[in-house]
Protein backbone atom coordinates (compact mmCIF):
# COMPACT_ATOMS: atom_id res chain seq x y z
CA UNK A 1 0.00 0.00 0.00
CA UNK A 2 1.26 3.40 -0.44
CA UNK A 3 -0.04 6.67 1.14
CA UNK A 4 -1.00 9.15 -1.54
CA UNK A 5 -1.27 13.53 -0.52
CA UNK A 6 -2.02 16.07 -3.42
CA UNK A 7 -2.89 19.71 -2.80
CA UNK A 8 -4.84 22.49 -5.17
CA UNK A 9 -6.31 25.61 -4.77
CA UNK A 10 -9.86 26.37 -5.08
CA UNK A 11 -11.57 29.30 -6.82
CA UNK A 12 -13.10 31.41 -4.02
CA UNK A 13 -16.70 32.13 -5.80
CA UNK A 14 -16.85 28.08 -6.40
CA UNK A 15 -16.65 26.59 -2.90
CA UNK A 16 -19.96 26.10 -1.90
CA UNK A 17 -20.36 24.56 -5.51
CA UNK A 18 -17.59 22.09 -4.97
CA UNK A 19 -18.33 20.98 -1.28
CA UNK A 20 -22.44 19.93 -2.96
CA UNK A 21 -20.18 18.16 -5.86
CA UNK A 22 -18.40 16.03 -3.35
CA UNK A 23 -21.21 15.67 -0.95
CA UNK A 24 -22.72 13.59 -3.17
CA UNK A 25 -20.00 12.12 -5.76
CA UNK A 26 -21.56 10.06 -8.61
CA UNK A 27 -21.88 6.33 -7.42
CA UNK A 28 -19.90 5.84 -10.75
CA UNK A 29 -17.14 7.72 -10.28
CA UNK A 30 -17.15 6.24 -6.56
CA UNK A 31 -16.77 2.69 -8.23
CA UNK A 32 -14.28 3.82 -11.06
CA UNK A 33 -12.09 4.82 -7.88
CA UNK A 34 -11.89 1.83 -5.98
CA UNK A 35 -11.52 0.12 -9.14
CA UNK A 36 -8.76 1.55 -9.55
CA UNK A 37 -7.11 0.39 -6.48
CA UNK A 38 -7.38 3.51 -4.44
CA UNK A 39 -8.64 3.10 -0.84
CA UNK A 40 -9.62 5.59 2.06
CA UNK A 41 -9.81 8.83 0.08
CA UNK A 42 -10.71 12.13 1.53
CA UNK A 43 -10.13 15.66 0.92
CA UNK A 44 -10.34 18.43 3.53
CA UNK A 45 -10.57 22.06 2.21
CA UNK A 46 -8.67 25.11 4.21
CA UNK A 47 -10.92 28.05 4.39
CA UNK A 48 -10.27 31.17 4.22
CA UNK A 49 -7.22 30.09 2.19
CA UNK A 50 -9.41 28.09 -0.19
CA UNK A 51 -6.65 24.96 -0.13
CA UNK A 52 -7.95 21.40 -1.12
CA UNK A 53 -5.53 18.44 0.46
CA UNK A 54 -6.24 15.16 -1.22
CA UNK A 55 -5.34 11.68 0.63
CA UNK A 56 -5.29 8.08 -0.54
CA UNK A 57 -3.93 4.96 -0.58
CA UNK A 58 -2.71 3.12 -3.57
CA UNK A 59 -3.17 -0.79 -3.26
CA UNK A 60 -2.86 -2.14 -6.91
CA UNK A 61 0.40 -2.89 -8.37
CA UNK A 62 0.43 -0.58 -11.58
CA UNK A 63 -0.49 3.12 -10.44
CA UNK A 64 0.66 4.52 -14.38
CA UNK A 65 -2.27 1.64 -15.68
CA UNK A 66 -4.75 2.71 -12.84
CA UNK A 67 -4.48 6.50 -13.65
CA UNK A 68 -4.64 5.90 -17.65
CA UNK A 69 -7.86 3.63 -16.80
CA UNK A 70 -9.85 6.40 -14.74
CA UNK A 71 -8.48 9.38 -17.49
CA UNK A 72 -9.90 7.04 -20.08
CA UNK A 73 -12.85 6.58 -18.15
CA UNK A 74 -16.03 9.02 -20.20
CA UNK A 75 -18.09 9.38 -17.05
CA UNK A 76 -14.58 10.75 -14.91
CA UNK A 77 -14.02 13.01 -17.67
CA UNK A 78 -17.74 14.35 -17.30
CA UNK A 79 -17.43 14.73 -13.47
CA UNK A 80 -13.90 16.34 -14.24
CA UNK A 81 -15.51 19.02 -16.58
CA UNK A 82 -17.80 19.88 -13.60
CA UNK A 83 -15.10 19.75 -10.90
CA UNK A 84 -11.92 20.87 -12.84
CA UNK A 85 -13.30 24.89 -13.18
CA UNK A 86 -13.76 24.68 -9.40
CA UNK A 87 -10.11 24.24 -8.97
CA UNK A 88 -7.24 26.79 -9.43
CA UNK A 89 -3.44 24.32 -9.96
CA UNK A 90 -0.07 25.68 -8.13
CA UNK A 91 2.12 27.11 -10.64
CA UNK A 92 4.78 25.17 -9.59
CA UNK A 93 3.16 21.45 -9.58
CA UNK A 94 5.29 19.14 -12.19
CA UNK A 95 4.40 18.95 -15.74
CA UNK A 96 1.53 16.57 -16.32
CA UNK A 97 0.20 17.30 -12.92
CA UNK A 98 -3.18 18.77 -11.88
CA UNK A 99 -3.40 18.40 -8.38
CA UNK A 100 0.06 19.01 -7.06
CA UNK A 101 1.71 15.41 -5.06
CA UNK A 102 3.05 15.74 -2.28
CA UNK A 103 6.33 13.84 -0.63
CA UNK A 104 5.49 12.13 2.90
CA UNK A 105 7.60 13.31 5.45
CA UNK A 106 6.54 11.40 8.39
CA UNK A 107 3.57 8.70 9.17
CA UNK A 108 3.34 6.87 12.01
CA UNK A 109 0.82 3.81 12.38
Amino acid sequence: MQRMGMVIGLEPSKVTEYKELHAAVWPEILELISSCNITNYSIFLKEPENLLFGYWEYVGTDFDADMAKMAASPKNQEWWSVCIPCQKPFETRKEGEWWAMMGEVFHLD
